[in-house]
């Protein structure tokens, strides 16, 4: 059974960065960050292959970075210039063989 770990999340103002981490119980293929706000589907955020290819969601392209330390088994996302509307339950997702996901950490940003 493979765990996800995640922290970093919290309360911050508009234009404030937060960096999330999560970090896997094993080695994993592709990682990566899904958010969801309340009556919304899950929706990507961003994702990292293990060879270090990135993918981002439009509305967080030019202000979040996805992130891998593959010995560490760990993915960050370093979120900057956050806005309210970034608002959401953060949630990493991993794939070895089937997919996992971690328990979600709650971001909030304030304007």
């Amino acid at each position: 059974q493979v765990r996800l770990v995640e922290s970093g999340g919290g309360l911050v103002q508009a234009g404030g960065s937060l960096r999330l981490s999560c970090t896997a119980s094993r080695s994993m293929g592709t990682m990566g960050w899904y958010r969801q706000t309340p009556g919304k589907v899950r929706e990507l955020v961003a994702t990292v292959t293990n060879g270090g290819v990135t993918n981002y969601a439009d509305s967080v392209r030019a202000r979040f970075t996805i992130s891998r330390d593959n010995a560490k088994n760990t993915v960050y996302l370093q979120m900057n210039s956050l806005k309210p509307e970034d608002t959401a339950v953060y949630y990493c997702k991993a794939r070895w063989i089937i997919e996992y996901w971690g328990q979600g950490t709650q971001i909030t940003v304030s304007s």
